[in-house]
């Protein structure tokens, strides 16, 4: 190639179809991880909803059952009164916190 300007012309072509494939690999790879972290993703969301249902439905049964899963009262046993366990719980903060009104004083 004699002519400098024709070589040039090339030499730019070239250069210009190597960064368009560059390109085109990155973007392809980039959207290949996205695919993949979108598939992830939603796997992870229905594990997520299957653990949830599968959670309610337990409590279902055992609400069917007349237990309650957050605590352990054995069967057959007497319902309590709930507000009177709240009575006797505030009685017993009160208690406490006078108690520690009276350490606090005599430590100062």
């Amino acid at each position: 190639m004699s002519n400098p300007v024709v070589h040039a012309f090339f030499i730019g072509r070239a250069v210009a179809q190597a960064i368009n494939e560059q390109a085109e690999n990155a973007l392809t790879n980039a959207l290949s991880e996205l695919g993949k972290f979108d598939a992830e993703q939603r796997e992870r969301l229905r594990e997520f909803t299957q653990q949830v249902m599968e959670r309610a439905e337990r409590e279902a049964q055992a609400n069917q059952l007349g237990r309650t899963t957050t605590s352990i009262v054995p069967t057959g046993s007497q319902p309590v009164d709930l507000q009177a366990t709240i009575d006797e719980l505030r009685a017993e903060i009160a208690r406490l916190r006078a108690e520690l009104q009276a350490y606090r004083s005599r430590s100062l």
